[in-house]
């Protein structure tokens, strides 16, 4: 028998490959941080044996889910400014809150919190943009979740540098001190376009191509785009022209880009996407919670653009459970179309797998169950009143599960939640950090 370090069996597993697979009573072999082998289980078990096994018994096993868009250390400020426009919510109460409180500690302690709340709800990777990025990179790489992260660039101070030339210089050390690390991967992050200038962006694509040449880097770049129409309206008259036409126009239409949100594309807009290979990530509640619209997802998805999903951040959502975030993404666009065939359940499922994975560039190793990727794996338990009895398993995980339904979870080989219980972090230390922050955050929104 071949020896392996894990093997996870359960009654059924969603395989997330590009035939859309489901086994009955299925195994999964790991040695090291990848799969060996996935199939049925009495084959398994006659092939290999395990250091450790993990018989999930009557369960459902699938890749773990990918957060396209988050901003993890705003879980420190879940709930300071609701029911609010997206620019009075921004300038008036979010930007002065994190000019008064953000700091390494706020970012450390409030980034380790939304790792752990990830991580409950079954994400094994996820996409950040916010302040002290270092600091959710460290926490991230203690918690043993996989991410993609960059520092948010604005043309203005934040917390954390006061000149555009200091947050391109924080840029360049993120990359080079995360570079070839299994878990922790860098992006490039300009705000948006209301928040940076044509010098700022086109330093951020000097760097990012330069990096890509020398390095044979991925090195994506990420920004907020067309969250809601007074955005769209203020760059038509700030450019003379869209805004993703004013993208193409200073090179950034190309397949490392990744933009938030796109509530407000046109078809032009979606053609131009489509043509270059431009990655979305859709973010649901969010853009109900504020107000902005609804993205026309279903006829970017026909247009041919790669579009995965996103919680956003706990300021705006208010928490980071995809499987919430699925759900209200395939609801959402049946009552925007009037239309119950729109997003169905498999698609949106694949949205939040393979399908965010490729709009992270992580494709190659994760987001499905196969071969050679590596081992980011989720367990959800079946025996629970809500999830039986079971006809489809998409359906289920949609229109019926929740965060709470994931038992254990696997990255990178390593088992980071069995039974509920997180053990790479320690829940209870950290919710208490956030409380005392909490405090300190709710004392200067009085000033």
């Amino acid at each position: 028998m071949l020896e392996v370090d894990l093997i996870i069996s359960g009654e059924k597993a969603l395989l997330l490959d590009t035939g859309n697979t489901c086994l009955d009573r299925a195994s999964v072999a790991i040695k090291g941080d990848e799969i060996v082998a996935v199939g049925n289980t009495d084959t398994i078990t006659k092939q290999y044996q395990a250091k450790k096994t993990i018989s999930a018994g009557n369960a459902l096993l699938m890749p773990g889910f990918v957060n396209c868009h988050t901003h993890a250390a705003m879980t420190c400020f879940r709930g300071i400014a609701d029911d609010l426009e997206l620019m009075d919510w921004l300038n008036n109460y979010i930007f002065p809150a994190e000019a008064k409180n953000v700091n390494k500690e706020l970012a450390y302690w409030g980034s380790l919190l939304g790792a752990a709340e990830m991580i409950k709800s079954g994400t094994t990777t996820f996409c950040d943009m916010y302040i002290f990025e270092d600091e959710t990179a460290r926490a991230a790489k203690e918690a043993g979740i996989r991410c993609l992260i960059g520092e948010v660039l604005f043309d203005f101070p934040s917390p954390n540098f006061k000149t555009v030339a200091e947050g391109m210089a924080y840029t360049k050390m993120l990359i080079e001190k995360w570079k070839d690390d299994p878990l922790v991967n860098i992006i490039i992050e300009p705000h948006a376009l209301y928040t940076c200038s044509k010098s700022l962006l086109d330093e951020v694509r000097e760097l990012a191509l330069a990096k890509r040449l020398a390095e044979d880097n991925h090195l994506p770049i990420g920004l907020h785009l067309l969250e809601n129409a007074a955005e769209k309206k203020q760059l038509e008259e700030k450019f003379g022209q869209g805004a993703v036409s004013f993208l193409k126009d200073i090179g950034y239409l190309d397949e490392h880009l990744i933009a938030f949100h796109c509530v407000h594309f046109s078809e032009t807009d979606m053609r131009l996407f489509a043509e270059h290979g431009c990655k979305i990530s859709h973010n649901p509640a969010s853009n109900m919670k504020l107000a902005s619209g609804v993205a026309p997802v279903p006829d970017m998805l026909q247009a041919g653009i790669t579009v995965g999903i996103g919680t956003d951040g706990c300021a705006s959502n208010n928490n980071l459970d995809m499987i919430k975030e699925m759900g209200t993404a395939a609801k959402l666009h049946k009552v925007a179309r009037l239309d119950p065939t729109i997003m169905d359940a498999p698609t949106v499922v694949r949205m939040a797998t393979i399908e965010g994975a490729k709009v992270l560039g992580m494709e190659k190793n994760i987001g499905s169950l196969e071969v050679g990727k590596k081992a980011d794996i989720i367990v959800i338990g079946l025996d629970k009143p809500h999830l039986t009895p079971l006809y489809n398993e998409y359906s289920h995980l949609v229109y019926a599960a929740s965060g709470a339904d994931v038992d254990t979870v696997v990255i990178n080989g390593k088992v980071v939640m069995e039974n509920r219980l997180l053990l790479t972090i320690n829940e209870d230390e950290v919710m208490q950090k956030v409380r005392e922050i909490a405090v300190r955050v709710k004392q200067s929104l009085k000033k």
